[in-house]
């Protein structure tokens, strides 16, 4: 009974999907249509058909997997175990000397490939 009635909910988002395109378009066009009346209705106006859009969105299978999938990634960074300040700031500086090192390197052998080529050709 269970699967027919997640079937039943399958069908009517398409449905949804539809109604959230046309609230989010109306927010646009309504945007630009009353673009003489003072901005903070026209916000008013978008912010109340994107919550509604974003709403409705969220009843549909897709939408309960994109909140399932947000929940899981705030869990996951709060398990985090996040570099101390001095982790921090060391692993900075042996990026940045490493990269020092390394760019004289290249102008070190850039500038000897350059004076053996201009010797090559002069």
């Amino acid at each position: 009974m269970k699967q027919n009635a997640e079937v039943q909910e399958a069908r009517h988002d398409g449905f949804k999907w539809s109604v959230v395109v046309i609230l989010l378009v109306l927010a646009v066009a309504g945007n630009a249509y009353f673009d003489d009346q003072a901005l903070l209705y026209r916000v008013l106006g978008v912010v109340v058909l994107g919550v509604a859009a974003a709403a409705l969105a969220i009843t549909t299978n897709k939408g309960r997997d994109v909140v399932e999938l947000a929940s899981s990634a705030r869990r996951e960074i709060q398990r985090v175990v996040w570099p101390t300040r001095q982790e921090t700031v060391q692993t900075t500086a042996i990026v940045l000397g490493a990269v020092l090192i390394v760019g004289l390197l290249l102008w070190l052998i850039d500038t000897t490939l350059g004076w053996l080529m201009s010797g090559i050709v002069s």
